[in-house]
């Protein structure tokens, strides 16, 4: 039986929350990697584990500039991904999901390397359509707090596609729906990151809105796989597709799961619900089960353990 191909991959954002977990899967599989990210929201300590492969390489370089090195596929994972980061420099933000894509499309055309673009649910705003599917094209606010991001996230997938069109280039794009795990920052203003390490803490556990907004949380175990799954696929398939877990919870119910985990004294503590939240996300995954034979395997009960661990060890709590 043949050794799988050896290939030299480049993970934008490499050490990020996903990127950093997609890194050490690669590696895993026996590929070169190399991690590209400024460190804005990445951090080191993601990928301390990493430094001493031999077979694995970190550059510090913000992809708003160009990039020349050579490889075979290119994962573009770099953007600041919570309201709280993304929001903090709304115009870099749009920079970097709009100059970024230019620069690393660029860099796959001259290499003729495969490229996947991380997209996200955001590109569906608020959405009329529940669950939502590849076909739905969004209800996005061009002009909110949180456009640099949506629009951005959706300016990237145009250009991906635009390539595909004129260039032919080999293009993958995935809708990233809610992940959590660990290496999570505990700082990201996320809520599966925001309840544990408030409940950790014995902080009040604040809830935006009536909390009976939905979400679908996926662990991050599975969108590694989902994302690997989709660039190894037939170049026919260039998405986008949709990768989330398709159980849906309100936000009430997390914080309540989240403080049995934990054993937590914590309180509920009511804020006004910030603009353009949007108030039901979940994925139809058709098209990942039948393209990719891909659907979640762990359980939101099953993959908050290990959350809630790593939160505690970081916290020293």
């Amino acid at each position: 039986m043949s050794k799988p191909l050896k290939k030299k991959v480049l993970v934008t954002g490499g050490a990020g929350f996903i990127g950093s977990h997609l890194c050490e899967r690669l590696l895993g599989m026996g590929h070169e990697v190399l991690c590209v990210d400024n460190f804005f929201t990445g951090t080191r300590d993601n990928i301390l584990g990493l430094l001493d492969n031999p077979h694995f390489e970190v550059l510090r370089h913000d992809v708003t500039f160009p990039l020349y090195v050579e490889v075979d596929e290119i994962y573009n994972l770099a953007c600041p991904a919570s309201p709280i980061h993304y929001q903090f420099d709304p115009v870099q933000t749009t920079k970097v999901c709009v100059h970024g894509a230019i620069n690393m499309l660029g860099l796959a055309r001259r290499t003729k390397a495969k490229i996947l673009q991380a997209s996200t649910s955001e590109v569906y705003g608020d959405p009329e359509e529940h669950p939502q599917r590849e076909s739905y094209w969004g209800r996005v606010n061009p002009i909110g707090i949180r456009s640099c991001y949506d629009e951005g996230k959706r300016c990237a997938e145009t250009l991906f596609f635009d390539y595909h069109r004129q260039h032919k280039l080999r293009i993958k794009v995935a809708r990233i729906f809610n992940t959590y795990g660990p290496k999570m920052r505990p700082d990201d203003g996320r809520v599966v990151s925001n309840f544990i390490v408030q409940a950790i803490k014995g902080e009040p556990i604040t809830i935006y809105g009536d909390g009976a907004q939905t979400r679908a949380f996926c662990y991050v175990d599975d969108l590694v796989d989902g994302l690997i799954r989709l660039m190894d696929s037939p170049d026919a398939l260039t998405g986008p597709v949709n990768l989330g877990n398709p159980a849906e919870f309100t936000i009430r119910q997390l914080a309540e799961k989240v403080l049995a985990m934990t054993q937590s004294s914590s309180r509920f503590e009511s804020r006004p619900l910030p603009g353009d939240d949007p108030k039901q996300r979940r994925p139809d995954i058709t098209l990942a089960r039948e393209a990719l034979q891909w659907q979640p395997t762990v359980p939101l009960e099953q993959g908050l353990g290990p959350t809630v661990a790593y939160f505690r060890e970081l916290l020293g709590q």
